[in-house]
């Protein structure tokens, strides 16, 4: 439960309240200089003390569960690319609290996985001990920005109170067939000795190293992945997910509808069946391109065709064999040109059902789970001779990896643990004779496929997450995490938790109900940020020297927030110039106690509305460009009244939460900014001005501020008198000149 919030209980005193409470005829008050290191730690602490950011599991507001991709945890530290979509999300949270809800926004570890266990192995050191360093320094590095997070529900996926509930959910996939053990070729990195998913290849290579991967004959665990396959890519089309995510993961899952066909002893898959009286040869899935020196009949004009190896067929795709129609297809015809293979430019159409059978074929694999590595969740079972693969009961669980002082592979790829005869020799559970632990271990990305239940429920020692707290706060109503995350994490956590619901242990049937994505964070120049390059940013460092506040802006006011963006520490300089304005600003406020009109009302007006608007499409800079704006327009005043101040701040408050909350407090707000109502607009849907776009031969040319009830012959007038747009006619008369009335003015040459 959050604390009662007592915005004087705090530590350090802020300056004298009378200067800003005194109602001056007239000039300007007395205004403290702008030092964010001075308040901003302070009111950190504060809201930490007061638990003014903690969710409430049976609260009355209305629900808003706001996700980010937890960090995993490296020696690194925090990069600005973390703090680019953590303060994208603390803003759409700190809105959310104003509007009246229960923002439960999260955050935790992802603290498994190769990078640690390859550090260990470098230094001798213990992975748990790394793992602590390394939390403990990104705790430090968040807080310091000023996120709201709510720090009472962190979990880490390395903590066995967490990890037992991993273990667990990976026995109900082997109770329900869904976990098996096969013996097959698999991904293998030489480098990491490691065995990978195909999701963890790229273009050949191993995904986190580079090391070109082999082909290896091994016993693994596998999740079977493909039962969900339908579901997983049709379920697509319910969820508020970018089209280019979407495409993303139907393209991974890569469902395609077609037929299978007999070319004598090869069966071909394709999804145009019509075009096999054009087919005049088959090629087979093979490492290069090769005549096999063997001839087919293809079944619809009875002639014998070529068979051919080539490396553009997927030995994963359909049957590893298609037929060559290079009359419609751009590869076939390739092929063909180079082979000097026949091309039938015109033949008949064939019927679907004439020649074969129709099939639904997917790309997707069922997932390979199990690492032979040591830094990762136990798999939770034993094998006994006598008994086969015998479960951990429940109340055995979790099982704990023990210490090990090695934490290399051995030379034939087994776990380090397997060198652990304590650990992995056991009695069998059910007949009591010698059986042998399990010493593979889950993949890192077994603790993200179900972290975002857990948040739900964290300290439930009786199970995962409880059905009450589940159906209150799923599904994530809104979760923004990296473009690279957007196909193997978002795909496994949809099964995951498609797997719970099928089981009724979860409320929803997908987790996320929407997904957003973040551009990257480029270095100077537009390179990108690596350490041997030597130009990643710290955001300790921009903090120190500018302040958190300043740093958020900036990420936020950098570029479109889907955009990758060069970073650029001479940019810093408007976004702490824009807070140093607002600041000064207070000293022009004056309570009245009469009503009273700004001269920039309009633009007051307008920017409430705009604000709301592009919080709501990650329009973050044009929301701060209009905050920008805004100020100029104050700053031209007398003076401001009070609550028209006191209701920019509440505007700025979720970019800026720190000075906002500061001076909300000089000005005798009661309670925190931050628990104050969401401002709207007055009168902006009728505002006393207006804009209105102009455009010359159809091209944009500017843009017009006139009365909301000026005439069509004003408006005209206003646009031809103004010289930028005279510049663009060049001296000539319209033709013609049609006004949109309030929305547009078109001028034809």
């Amino acid at each position: 439960m959050a604390k009662e919030y007592d915005p004087k209980n705090i530590e350090g005193k802020w300056p004298a309240r009378h200067r800003y409470a005194q109602a001056l005829a007239g000039g300007q008050k007395e205004v403290d200089e702008y030092n964010p290191q001075k308040i901003e730690k302070r009111w950190q602490d504060h809201w930490e003390k007061s638990g003014i950011y903690q969710a409430e599991d049976d609260s009355k507001k209305p629900k808003y569960y706001a996700l980010v991709e937890f960090p995993y945890p490296s020696g690194d530290g925090l990069h600005v690319g973390h703090v680019r979509s953590y303060t994208a999300m603390d803003i759409v949270s700190r809105k959310r609290r104003m509007e009246g809800f229960n923002v439960l926004y999260p955050i935790g570890w992802d603290a498994f996985g190769l990078p640690t266990e390859n550090y260990a192995i470098k230094t001798g050191r213990q992975p748990r001990e790394i793992t602590k360093e390394n939390t403990d320094t990104f705790r430090q590095q968040l807080k310091s920005l000023g996120l709201s997070f709510d720090w009472s529900r962190e979990i880490n996926t390395t903590d066995p109170k967490y990890y037992k509930w991993t273990q667990w959910i990976f026995l109900k996939f082997l109770e329900k067939g869904l976990a098996y053990k096969a013996k097959i070729p698999i991904n293998w990195c030489p480098k990491d000795k490691i065995g990978l998913a195909n999701e963890e290849v790229v273009d050949g290579h191993c995904e986190r190293c580079g090391t070109p991967v082999e082909q290896k004959e091994k016993e693994q665990w596998m999740l079977a992945i493909t039962k969900y396959a339908d579901r997983l890519y049709d379920d697509l089309d319910t969820v508020d997910y970018p089209n280019r995510v979407k495409i993303q993961q139907k393209n991974w899952i890569g469902r395609s509808e077609g037929v299978l066909i007999k070319f004598d002893d090869i069966e071909i898959f394709t999804t145009r069946p019509d075009t096999i009286f054009g087919a005049t040869f088959v090629v087979i899935a093979g490492k290069e391109d090769k005549f096999t020196g063997r001839f087919v009949t293809n079944p619809a004009t009875k002639e014998k065709i070529p068979v051919w190896e080539a490396e553009y067929v997927m030995s994963d795709y359909g049957t590893g064999a298609i037929m060559g129609v290079p009359a419609d297809d751009e590869r076939d015809m390739v092929f063909a040109k180079k082979y000097d293979l026949p091309i039938v430019g015109e033949y008949k159409k064939a019927g679907f059902e004439d020649f074969g059978r129709k099939v639904t074929k997917y790309k997707l694999r069922d997932w390979v789970f199990s690492r032979q590595r040591y830094w990762g969740e136990p798999i939770p079972v034993i094998h006994c001779g006598k008994c086969g693969v015998v479960p951990v009961p429940e109340k055995d669980l979790p099982v704990e990896l023990p210490k090990v002082e090695k934490y290399e592979p051995g030379p034939d790829g087994e776990s380090p643990l397997a060198n652990i005869p304590e650990f992995v020799n056991t009695p069998c559970l059910r007949c009591g004779g010698p059986a042998r632990r399990e010493t593979d271990v889950m993949p890192n990305w077994a603790g993200s496929s179900w972290y975002f239940l857990r948040y739900c429920d964290h300290e439930n020692e009786k199970e995962f997450a409880s059905m009450q707290n589940l159906k209150y706060w799923m599904q994530v109503d809104w979760y923004n995490g990296g473009m690279e995350h957007t196909v193997l994490h978002l795909l496994y956590s949809r099964f995951w938790n498609k797997f719970l619901y099928d089981l009724k242990l979860v409320s929803t049937s997908e987790p996320y109900k929407k997904r957003t994505s973040h551009g990257l964070i480029l270095a100077e120049g537009g390179e990108k940020m690596s350490k041997s390059k030597g130009n990643v940013v710290n955001p300790d460092t921009i903090v120190k020297q500018f302040g958190a506040d300043t740093l958020r802006l900036y990420e936020m006011f950098m570029g479109p927030f889907e955009q990758a963006i060069a970073w650029s520490e001479d940019a810093l300089v408007g976004p702490r110039r824009f807070l140093e304005r607002v600041w000064k600003l207070s000293g022009k406020t004056k309570e009245l106690f009469t009503p009273y009109a700004m001269i920039c009302q309009d633009v007051f007006e307008k920017t409430v509305e705009k604000v709301s608007d592009d919080i709501e499409k990650m329009a973050f800079n044009t929301a701060i460009s209009q905050l920008m704006i805004c100020s100029n327009a104050l700053a031209k005043e007398d003076f401001i009244p009070t609550n028209d101040f006191k209701r920019f701040l509440q505007l700025l408050a979720p970019f800026a939460p720190h000075i906002t909350e500061e001076l909300w407090q000089l000005m005798g707000g009661k309670d925190s900014i931050h628990n104050s109502k969401w401002p709207k607009a007055n009168w902006v849907s009728n505002p006393m001005f207006i804009d209105i776009s102009v455009q010359i031969n159809g091209k944009y040319r500017g843009v017009i501020m006139v009365k909301n009830i000026a005439t069509e012959e004003e408006v005209k007038n206003t646009a031809l008198s103004l010289p930028e747009i005279q510049k663009w006619l060049n001296g000539k008369e319209p033709k013609k000149v049609i006004v949109v009335p309030r929305k547009i003015i078109s001028i034809v040459t």
